[in-house]
């Protein structure tokens, strides 16, 4: 027997396709069930049957050893988090089997990524990072697997039906950020990948600085695996204090780059010393801090916009526990970064999901269905209350998935990163005035 697979409609509610697809899998159980000897069961690759009471399996995935973006801590925390959430009985009595997949950064591995996760049966890919959801959520919307707690990446994981973001990506960065910097600073220059994502960067950083009633930003591209940025460096300075008595700030939003981009940074800067820096987490965390000198170095004094409240906040200390028990000395999980803080979120959303159905079916179907229901899932205040909506207020701007729309601002003060502001900021109404597209 083959395994059933379901393709869902973009255009219409789910509650509607659901009664189609209803219809459909029943005719084509009695065409497959037609004779005994044939048998009937779930086969694992379509919609991850994995019976009601064997292993769930999930797939986390990032890339690792590459010459840009490393995520290494994500698919490393999510076997961590495996071994702790098994050591307690599993959830809901069953053992959850995650499985990981290294990207490479590469749009046909993502793609394969995705095959294999179809393969395997897996009933969700959980708290994951890549750049290419154009190459591996087809492969998941034609199975029917959600993706869940995505890094933030791509646009697609904000429009696809089948994405359940965590947190507001990149868009309510940038947007945070801008409308920070719309009061604190004179002229402003992004530094980004000369990359179809780095192309979404500047209208979402203006959005904040017009919200601020800021002129826009000036937009430098840089490569994305460059070794220097000198050059970059030298014209972002010159941009930066092209105002007289107006200090201006320089926004480096390279990722895993953004270092080397302050490498170059510094040696320019000798001339500028009033020129701020400013950026996002994920190109920045506090390791980033402690290796470019800490309180001496070029970010002393800078805002960093994040998704989650700061890394020495006692929210976290549950996740540090997992991290404690199951993956001490484990260099790759960083309890700071915020690829490890997303999948630690991800797998929260997802073990509620499972306990929500009980002792009933666990499939990619129920999975998402259970998600689309309307279902309250909290996170111990590390983000609002998080519920997924067929059209959320953020759809007009092509962010339809999009229900975090909360950040946090902090500052790099004596080297150490600290809130700059208690609780969150919503960036809604900021994004909803963006100019996008």
């Amino acid at each position: 027997m083959t395994g059933r697979r379901r393709i869902r409609s973009t255009f219409l509610p789910r509650h509607l396709t659901r009664r189609v697809r209803a219809g459909a899998l029943a005719t084509g159980a009695l065409a497959a069930c037609v004779s005994l000897a044939a048998g009937c069961g779930a086969v694992p690759g379509a919609t991850g049957g994995s019976g009601d009471d064997g292993p769930i399996t999930v797939m986390t995935w990032a890339p690792e050893d590459t010459k840009t973006s490393n995520k290494p801590g994500m698919p490393a925390f999510a076997e961590a988090y495996a071994r702790w959430v098994n050591g307690q009985g599993g959830i809901n009595g069953r053992p959850l089997n995650v499985l990981t997949c290294n990207d490479r950064n590469d749009t046909v591995t993502a793609a394969r990524c995705a095959r294999r996760a179809v393969e395997e049966g897996a009933v969700a890919v959980v708290g994951s990072y890549s750049q290419y959801a154009d190459s591996f959520m087809p492969a998941l919307e034609g199975a029917g697997i959600p993706y869940i707690g995505g890094y933030g990446i791509t646009n697609n994981e904000f429009t696809s039906p089948l994405s359940y973001p965590v947190n507001g990506g990149q868009p309510t960065l940038l947007a945070g950020l801008g409308r920070t910097l719309a009061d604190t600073c004179g002229p402003v220059t992004l530094i980004r990948p000369d990359t179809i994502a780095g192309d979404q960067l500047p209208p979402l950083l203006n959005s904040g600085l017009k919200a601020g009633r800021h002129e826009r930003a000036g937009d430098q591209r840089a490569a994305e695996d460059a070794t220097s940025y000198d050059g970059q460096a030298g014209q972002a300075l010159e941009v930066a204090t092209a105002k007289t008595g107006e200090r201006g700030c320089v926004v480096p939003a390279l990722g895993d780059r953004t270092n080397t981009f302050m490498d170059s940074f510094r040696r320019a800067r000798a001339d500028y010393p009033e020129v701020r820096t400013a950026t996002v987490l994920g190109s920045v965390d506090q390791s980033t801090i402690d290796a470019s000198g800490g309180a001496s170095g070029p970010y002393e004094g800078s805002y960093v916009t994040g998704w989650y409240p700061a890394a020495s906040d006692s929210r976290w200390d549950p996740m540090k526990k997992v991290i404690k028990e199951e993956a001490f000395g484990d260099n790759r999980i960083d309890p700071a970064d915020a690829g490890v803080q997303t999948t630690w979120i991800a797998y929260t959303v997802f073990k509620q999901v499972v306990e929500s159905l009980g002792d009933g079916e666990i499939s990619a179907d129920t999975v998402s269905e259970e998600l689309d229901s309307g279902l309250k899932v909290t996170t111990g205040g590390l983000t609002p209350t998080l519920r997924w909506t067929f059209q959320a207020e953020l759809a007009a701007v092509g962010f339809p998935r999009l229900v975090n729309a909360n950040v946090t601002l902090q500052v790099v003060e004596d080297g150490r990163l600290v809130a700059a502001r208690k609780g969150f900021t919503d960036v809604t109404r900021t994004l909803r005035d963006a100019e996008l597209g």
